[in-house]
Formats: C-alpha cells, structure tokens, sequence
C-alpha cells in the first residue's frame, strides 16, 4: 500500500473526510475492498421499502412473543393440579407456552437481523492481511471513521422505526433469556403450611404430620384413575369414592416382597369397611403420592434373614417384626431405589447403580451413595394395619446445607 508507512499529521487528518478516512482506514489495515454493491442505488425505491417492512415485521412479531412469554412467566397460574381438577387445563399448557413464545421471540430477532444484513446492508467482499503491535493515533481515527461509514452504508442510521424495534426487540429477548433465572431464588429455609406434601423445606415429607400428633397409615398406590359417568349433561370423569390410596395390613405382603407405600391421614382413608363412595379423598391421595420425599419401601424379609438384620444404634425397634420401611429416596442425588432384590436383600437404585443392604439398617454398599437410607420407624395399629410409629429422625434424600447426619 502507498499509504501504509506514511505517518499523518493530525490537521491533514482533520482536513480529511469520512469517506477518505475510512479509505485510509481500508488501507492501513491491508483491507482490500475486492467487491461492493449498494443494494438500493436509487433512492425510495419501493423494494427498499419492501424489505424493511419486511424486516419490521419480524421484529414486531419477536416483540410480541417477548412480552407474551413475560406476561405467561408472570401472571399465568402455574401452580400444579391433578387431572379433573380446575385449573389443570391452565396448568398443562404452561410450560409449553414458556417455550413456544420464548423461542419465537428469539427466533424472531435472529431472522430480522438476518433479513437487514441479506436485503438492506450492501454487498460487500474485502480480503485483510493480517499484523502486529498497537494501534496508532491514525488507526484509531481511521477505525472509527469506518465504524461511521459502516453505519451511514447500512442505512440503519437513517431508520428512527427500525432502530427502536431492533433495540426493543433485542431488550425483550435478553428479558427472555434472564427472567426464568428469577425462578432459581427461592430461599430453602422459608416453611410453608406443613401438609401431606410437608412444608415446603428440605428436612419434611408428609410423614413429619406424626410430630403434630397425626396417624399415619402406611397406603400403597392402586393406580385407580377417575371414573368415567354418563349422565343428562352428558359424559364426564368424576373422582368420588375412587380411593387411589389404601391401607397395608402385615398379610398383604409375602415374605421376601416390597411395596412401595405413601402417607395416609385417617382422615383420608376410604377404604375396608370404612369405605364411603360419595367421598372425595382423591385430591388428597394424590397430593401424598407426589410428595417429593413421602415415597417410603416397606420391605417384608424372610423369617431366616429377619434373624440376621443388624440394627442400627438408636433405631432397634424402628421395625415390626421381618417388617422394614425404609425411604425410596436414594441419598446419592435422589433418584427413586426403585428395585429389591429379595435373594440378597440388596436395595438398588437404577440411576447410578448405588446398592443398599436391607438387613444392615439400608447401609450403602455399593455405588456412589455415602449415606443409609432413613428408617421409618413403624408398628401396627388395633385394627392391624401398619403405621407410622413416628417420623423419620434424620433428613431425606441427598446431602444438603449443614446436615448432620
């Protein structure tokens, strides 16, 4: 170039316009402007128009979606609710929604700025060589001078509509992006209203209503679904006298079997000769199944193994007779110990392969899991049926802040 070792006054630099410079600035960064093509030569001419309505269109339709995923994310109910409740509609299409205007809204931006580059932007083919050291006084003039240029050549400058769509879109999106992280606060120590789910903190389940003086049965899941009925304002499902929890007696189970077991009030039970079909306990049982740390493993072991158990200190009588319970919260990262292999009495979670044992107090013997399972302790009651005879005495599920256990 016969301007690249040139060294350049600031008053010549200052005589210079901005078309000279960013010429100047092409050259001194060894930028060979091989091809350029304005796109719209001629002044409003109607395909311009055309495609930056087309691109107005785009940012419009990404401003939309954005404020429709913030107005979802901030004022549709999204709280959960069981099938044939109301609110469950609401509730299903929720997430879906999160993700459907979030996606449009950021594909929206991305097809306008593609759109403005492909249609409006001039056709351009530069080839730069590469080199070394700081940039000079001449440089950082000649940069900004092409910045300028790059600006006045792509006619951005000039459209007040599209500027304030694109900085408006752009905003939204990154609204998109950054408002579900306000989701992730949540302080873990604030306690709600303790239920059959508990209240809301790490360290209870349903089972801690025992420390309120509530009786816990020991239920097992039928997998009843509502009931479907036909009447003069047509079909509907109704839940009435559909008990999708009921109480375990010691002979429901076999030697060497499992069951998996939840929370259940007295108040709740709807079954044996308690059973009322005009009752609605369905919600409820519900409720004691989602629980995310009620799910407890009521293991029955054979008469010969039963002898061998070793109890852990302070818990000797956590059991009822062969009769374990043990939580199905793998104290690894809380996957669901979901199988028993009743030959060896091993408890295994199929996430990470942790293996507990059954006769040593569910002490972990294999896997990633450092922690035994909890214990539940139980017995059974007049009527004989097994229940809680008190609430777990150590926290469920993985490690979490200051456990001491």
């Amino acid at each position: 170039m016969s301007n690249e070792n040139k060294k350049y006054t600031e008053q010549e630099l200052n005589a210079m316009s901005n078309d000279e410079l960013a010429r100047l600035g092409t050259e001194l960064d060894g930028v060979t402007v091989a091809y350029r093509k304005e796109r719209f030569p001629v002044a409003n001419d109607p395909a311009e128009k055309r495609a930056a309505r087309g691109v107005m269109i785009w940012l419009i339709v990404g401003i939309i979606a954005a404020i429709a995923f913030l107005g979802i994310y901030i004022f549709w109910p999204w709280e959960f609710k069981n099938l044939g409740e109301e609110g469950h509609l609401f509730h299903t299409f929720y997430t879906p929604l999160l993700g459907l205007t979030s996606g449009i809204s950021i594909l929206a931006l991305g097809f306008a700025v593609i759109q403005y580059v492909k249609k409006i932007v001039p056709e351009e083919i530069s080839v730069q060589r590469r080199h070394d050291g700081p940039s000079e006084e001449v440089d950082r003039r000649t940069i900004t001078a092409l910045l300028n240029d790059s600006w006045q050549t792509s006619t951005l400058g000039r459209r007040k509509a599209l500027q304030g769509l694109l900085g408006g879109a752009g905003i939204l999106a990154g609204l998109v992006v950054v408002a579900p992280l306000g989701g992730m606060v949540k302080n873990p120590w604030k306690p709600g209203e303790l239920g059959i789910m508990g209240n809301g903190t790490l360290w209870t389940s349903g089972w801690t209503l025992h420390n309120e003086g509530v009786k816990l049965y020991l239920a097992r899941d039928t997998s009843a679904i509502a009931e479907s009925h036909t009447g003069e304002a047509g079909t509907h499902f109704v839940t009435a006298g559909v008990s999708r929890l009921v109480r375990v007696r010691p002979e429901d189970i076999d030697a060497g079997g499992m069951e998996t077991v939840y929370p259940l009030t007295e108040e709740d039970v709807n079954d044996g000769e308690n059973y009322d079909p005009t009752r609605d306990v369905y919600e409820n049982h519900m409720h004691s199944i989602h629980g995310p740390r009620n799910s407890v493993m009521l293991i029955r072991l054979r008469s010969e193994d039963a002898e061998k158990a070793v109890e852990r200190e302070g818990q000797e009588d956590f059991h009822y007779g062969d009769y374990y319970a043990y939580s199905k919260i793998c104290t690894h990262i809380g996957c669901p110990t979901s199988l028993y292999e009743a030959q060896t009495n091993r408890i295994l979670c199929p996430c990470h392969q942790s293996q507990f044992d059954a006769l040593q107090y569910g002490k972990p013997i294999f896997g990633p899991a450092a922690r035994a399972l909890p214990q539940l302790p139980i017995d059974v009651d007049e009527e004989g049926y097994l229940i809680a005879k008190g609430n777990f005495i150590e926290a469920l599920g993985p490690a979490f802040w200051e456990r001491k256990s």
